[in-house]
């Protein structure tokens, strides 16, 4: 199968992995991007452009769409008017969480329903799209994010073991992410636990070395203001990781039957569930729940779609 794949950000990790995944079951990609204006930003998902990029964009879309594609995968809201000027072949659009919100959410509201086949990440996400779609988390390793030992995987990334580790593995300038709650809701779980809490922000390690801080830490604190369903959160459950979150995207009913992990509604529960989870010194029994998240379950569910948009639904 030839896919045309449009993608807004192509060096997000999730996006190359689900890619490279879907390769090793046959699928053939090319991939069609804007140019941007700045490399500096490559790993975000929202990348400035101005509109002659978005012109040269089309320009070349125009070309590719010509050749023997079986389907055009729209990945992120903002590519669903350029797949849809394409009229040769049937597009499948796949949103990632932020393309529902804001401006952007009312362009992928707007053109989304002409699409032949949408996937979205959450229950929830469907349910603001307005309409129909296939609900396929982005997949993660189980291979890699597996539970170990934590005195182990403190040695490897120089942690004191006395300490308890509060894990926050996004960047700092992400407002979405909400760090200034982060280090409120830890000063004042401090006030209420004997041992030494430390804040760990970790977003600059390579991908593989992950696992060891999920392992390391204590607990996952989330405290965005949005999200669709965080691979972070994924991974933690995977891990055993116990989740402090507050109340986003899917993460209320992923978390509901998880052991020792919570999602709050306002910061005084944020502290209450941190401060449990720090005493209670217990794993999460997350990796029960998270068999769905594989990559191998994420690949054969988006070439399920891709069949049914190529057989007319």
């Amino acid at each position: 199968m030839k896919v045309l794949s449009l993608v807004t950000n192509r060096h997000a990790r999730f996006y190359k992995t689900q890619t490279e995944m879907l390769e090793e079951q046959g699928v053939d990609f090319t991939h069609v991007f804007p140019p941007q204006q700045s490399s500096k930003r490559a790993e975000r998902i929202e990348i400035d452009r101005s509109k002659i990029d978005y012109l040269k964009f089309y320009t070349s879309l125009l070309r590719e769409s010509w050749d023997e594609y079986d389907v055009v995968h729209a990945n992120y809201g903002l590519m669903t008017p350029f797949a849809l000027a394409q009229p040769h072949r049937p597009i499948v659009l796949s949103l990632w969480g932020s393309d529902l919100t804001g401006r952007v959410g009312e362009v992928t509201k707007r053109f989304g329903k002409y699409c032949d086949e949408i996937i979205v990440m959450s229950p929830q996400m469907e349910m603001e799209l307005g309409y129909e779609a296939h609900v396929i988390p982005h997949g993660i390793d189980l291979n890699q994010f597996k539970p170990m030992s934590q005195s182990e995987a403190r040695s490897a990334v120089g942690w004191d073991r006395e300490t308890k580790h509060v894990l926050f593995p996004y960047k700092l300038s992400r407002r979405v992410k909400n760090y200034p709650l982060a280090e409120r809701v830890v000063e004042e779980v401090r006030s209420e636990v004997s041992t030494p809490i430390e804040l760990q922000v970790v977003n600059d390690v390579e991908h593989e070395d992950v696992p060891l801080y999920m392992n390391a830490a204590d607990a996952l604190l989330l405290t965005s203001r949005r999200e669709g369903f965080p691979n972070s959160v994924k991974e933690a459950m995977a891990c055993n990781l116990p989740v402090v979150s507050t109340d986003v995207g899917p993460l209320h009913d992923r978390l509901e039957e998880v052991e020792n992990s919570y999602v709050s509604k306002s910061e005084s529960e944020l502290v209450t569930a941190l401060t449990d989870v720090l005493c209670s010194g217990r794993r999460s029994n997350g990796r029960e729940y998270a068999t769905d998240l594989s990559l191998e379950a994420m690949a054969d569910g988006i070439i399920e779609v891709y069949d049914k948009a190529l057989n007319g639904g």
